[in-house]
């Protein structure tokens, strides 16, 4: 089981379960101390500690912070891509599926979506696999960005998917 999922399964098993598995996480699989971790993480050690504590529950904005850290620090294998979820025409016009951005490359990989609910279910799908972020149709958007924890990048009409992943980047 990945890193993220052991903090999300943790979440929702029990009370203090999120706690558990971020300690076991950080000794165990990340071999840090807490300040290491908030260092890289940009978090507040203060906000961290009560976190690990449990004298205080992470919002949602905290979680997806950790969760951003802990798959950037665990090196996740089958990662480093950008998720393009769009219908196969689409897809099909894409010619690259390295992009240089800047002096970085960055990987595509498609994830072909016919209806909503599909798109949906490839941009959860996306995160399982790895991806840094995902870029999709502005109509979809709203509901995968509070669903994911990774960056969202929309694709509106007029603009290139390339421009879109150009964007998201530095979100990664």
């Amino acid at each position: 089981m990945s890193l993220v999922n052991e903090l999300a399964a943790g979440m929702l098993r029990k009370e203090g379960g999120f706690q558990e598995a971020l300690r076991k996480i950080l000794a165990e699989d990340l071999n840090m101390s807490v300040n290491e971790f908030c260092q890289r993480a940009e978090l507040s050690p203060s906000t961290m500690y009560k976190i690990l504590e449990e004298q205080r529950e992470p919002n949602l904005r905290t979680v997806r912070q950790i969760i951003k850290a802990v798959r950037k620090l665990s090196d996740t294998p089958g990662g480093h891509f950008v998720a393009v979820i769009a219908s196969r025409p689409v897809l099909q016009s894409i010619e690259e599926r390295i992009i240089r951005v800047g002096d970085e490359p960055i990987t595509i990989k498609e994830y072909p979506a016919s209806t909503m609910e599909d798109a949906i279910v490839a941009s959860v799908q996306a995160e399982r696999d790895g991806a840094l972020a995902v870029v999709c149709a502005p109509i979809i958007a709203p509901t995968v960005e509070k669903i994911l924890t990774i960056p969202v990048s929309v694709v509106i009409p007029g603009n290139s998917i390339i421009r879109a992943i150009e964007k998201v980047k530095d979100e990664i």
